[in-house]
C-alpha cells in the first residue's frame, strides 16, 4: 500500500504501518524533494521494528526531443495550465461547463514565479532525456526507490505518447 504525505505526520503514519510513501513536491524544485527525503528518512528512524518501505517521488514529467531545443515550451506551459485550473477548482467561484472549468488567469500568479514556465522547466521533469536521467540520478543519489511519470499536463495525446515513448526507449534503460 502506498500513502502520500507531505508534513512529518503522515509520513510517520504510513512508515509506523508499514506503508510505501508517495511524495509530491508540486512545483518546487530539487529543495522540496530533500525536504520530502528528509521526512520520510526521520520517520524511517524513528521505527526501526518496521521494514524499510519504499519511497516514490511524483512529477510532472515531460521527455521531448534533444532535436527541438525550445520543446520544453510547451509542456512547461502545459503544467502551468494544470496549477491555473487547480486553483481554480480549489477557488470554487466558478461553475464548470460540461465538466470542465477554465483555469484562472496567467495575471492571478504574477509576482509568483515558481508558476512562470522557466521555472516549471526546471522544477517539473521536463527535459531532453539526458538531462531527464542527470535529474533523476540526483533522485536515485538521494535514496528514492521509484518514480512516478505524471502525465496528467493537458498536451494532445499524441505528445504525450511521444513523452513517454522517449523515456521508456531512452531514459528507463539508463536505469536497468
Amino acid at each position: 500500500m502506498w500513502i502520500a504525505a507531505r508534513d512529518p505526520a503522515s509520513h510517520d503514519f504510513a512508515v509506523a504501518n508499514g506503508c510505501n510513501v508517495m511524495v509530491t513536491p508540486l512545483m518546487k524544485g530539487i529543495e522540496e524533494v530533500e525536504n520530502l527525503v528528509d521526512k520520510f528518512e526521520t520517520a524511517v528512524g524513528d521505527h526501526p521494528e518496521v521494514p524499510r518501505p519504499e519511497l516514490m517521488v511524483l512529477r510532472h514529467t515531460h521527455v521531448h526531443s534533444p532535436q527541438d531545443p525550445d520543446g520544453w515550451r510547451p509542456a512547461a506551459e502545459a503544467v502551468q495550465r494544470y496549477y491555473r485550473t487547480f486553483d481554480a477548482w480549489f477557488g470554487n467561484d466558478r461553475t464548470p461547463e460540461n465538466g470542465f472549468l477554465e483555469p484562472s488567469a496567467v495575471s492571478k500568479f504574477e509576482g509568483r514565479p515558481e508558476f512562470e514556465p522557466e521555472s516549471l522547466r526546471r522544477t517539473a521533469m521536463i527535459g531532453t532525456p539526458d538531462e531527464v536521467v542527470e535529474r533523476l540520478r540526483r533522485y536515485e543519489e538521494l535514496g528514492i526507490d521509484e518514480y512516478g511519470f505524471w502525465i496528467d499536463n493537458g498536451l494532445p495525446h499524441e505528445e504525450k505518447r511521444r513523452s513517454l515513448e522517449l523515456f521508456i526507449k531512452e531514459v528507463a534503460p539508463a536505469f536497468a
